[in-house]
């Protein structure tokens, strides 16, 4: 059994995970902002914790890692915030929860990302969106230093409600640029999270031909 703490945890991607993960007999301890979410992760199997990243010391969030066996990052300042927010939770949260996995000893770190994270950003970009990929570029740069970590990156393409179909492209940059549904986004983190062969990889996600599983297997 597998204890994670997955940052962002009422997130849709996360509540998908945490689902999974409690249907497979694991652990899922989901960081909270706000505390009425509560309630939301118990019932479909989760452990709230309610935690601010923007607020909290490395020591606050390795206290609460302390005893896990993996992290997932799948916080994000989310649609209608402006350009500082997303640097204080798409960069300096990601960060954070990097540096407290470390205090805490915790190996495996999975970071989800972005198309368009670790490119040149286009000159259309507007002010949010530029500033979106600026935070997840530097967040990216900051793992990948990181020789204590287990980590792996996974860079979705653009995230839809859709039902999961199962099927996606996961591959090593870059693939064309696709939809993704954030179920299929959850099952393929829930499967990377048995992989450490895919461990210090860069993987790049869009709706596919692939079993998810499959997809996973082939790269680690």
């Amino acid at each position: 059994m597998q204890r994670v703490v997955i940052a962002g945890g009422h997130g849709q991607i996360a509540l998908y995970l945490t689902r999974l993960l409690d249907a497979r007999g694991d652990r899922a301890v989901g960081l909270i902002r706000n505390p009425d979410h509560s309630d939301d992760l118990r019932a479909i199997g989760g452990e709230p914790i309610v935690l601010d990243l923007e607020s909290s010391s490395v020591d606050d969030v390795a206290s609460v890692l302390d005893g896990a066996d993996a992290v997932v990052f799948a916080a994000g300042a989310g649609p209608g915030s402006g350009a500082a927010r997303k640097d204080t939770v798409d960069r300096a949260a990601a960060v954070l929860l990097a540096d407290a996995a470390e205090a805490a000893s915790v190996k495996r770190f999975i970071q989800i990302s972005a198309f368009g994270a670790g490119e040149p950003i286009p000159d259309d970009a507007d002010e949010v969106w530029a500033a979106y990929l600026r935070a997840k570029s530097a967040a990216e740069s900051d793992l990948v230093r990181r020789s204590d970590l287990e980590w792996t990156i996974l860079r979705p393409g653009r995230l839809t409600d859709n039902t999961a179909t199962g099927l996606v492209n996961l591959a090593e940059p870059t693939i064309p640029k696709g939809d993704v549904t954030r179920e299929d986004v959850a099952l393929v983190i829930a499967e990377l999270l048995r992989a450490p062969g895919t461990a210090h990889k860069v993987l790049m996600l869009t709706e596919g031909e692939v079993p998810f599983g499959e997809a996973v297997e082939e790269l680690g």
